[in-house]
């Protein structure tokens, strides 16, 4: 059996929007992002399989907030519709924020254009961390999918300037033929020298 088809059963089962909550389930697994009572921003959402699996590791006592122009319907989550580009997004967030975790699962239309979906996917990656920086509390965690490309490196450069640890990362959920990987970030320095 293929492993994109078990995961995608295994998710129908078990009742989870999609085979994605795996991939967070294997990242949270192996970084330790998501803990009980945590506080989390769930980018780009629907249709809900990260905000799902937030929502059951943070337990009664967190909260997940999860952002996408498109519904995202999971009990016990506070959703706002909005495109992450909005003028106004970081303002709304600062009304839920700090958060202790900043996850973003988006990606951009498949154009079959490796240079070109690599660009757009680097592209939605420093919206989500532009939107990080600014709703993180000190030593908070941020994930991040980008698909491989020669803008890879400059754009973990980037992120080191804000965490103390950057790794890539593919979890087993993900579809060996993809070429998408997670950006790990750990430990948020909110107060950093330029």
């Amino acid at each position: 059996m293929k492993i994109q088809d078990r995961y995608y059963w295994e998710a129908k089962r078990l009742g989870y929007k999609s085979r994605a909550s795996f991939k967070l389930f294997q990242i949270n697994g192996r970084f330790y992002i998501l803990k009980k009572g945590y506080r989390v921003l769930d980018l780009g959402a629907a249709p809900g399989g990260w905000s799902q699996v937030a929502r059951e590791i943070v337990g009664p006592n967190g909260t997940v907030v999860a952002v996408d122009i498109k519904p995202v319907k999971i009990e016990n989550v506070i959703y706002l519709k909005k495109n992450v580009f909005d003028e106004d997004i970081i303002g709304v967030l600062k009304n839920y924020a700090p958060f202790h975790a900043v996850l973003s699962d988006m990606s951009p239309k498949i154009s079959g254009v490796s240079s070109w979906d690599h660009a757009r996917s680097i592209e939605l990656a420093e919206r989500s961390l532009e939107i990080a920086v600014e709703v993180l509390k000190d030593r908070g965690h941020f994930v991040t999918k980008i698909f491989r490309g020669d803008m890879e490196n400059a754009f973990k450069r980037k992120c080191e300037n804000f965490f103390e640890l950057v790794k890539p990362h593919k979890p087993r959920a993900s579809s060996p033929k993809s070429s998408e990987i997670y950006i790990v970030c750990k430990r948020f320095r909110l107060s950093r020298t330029p």
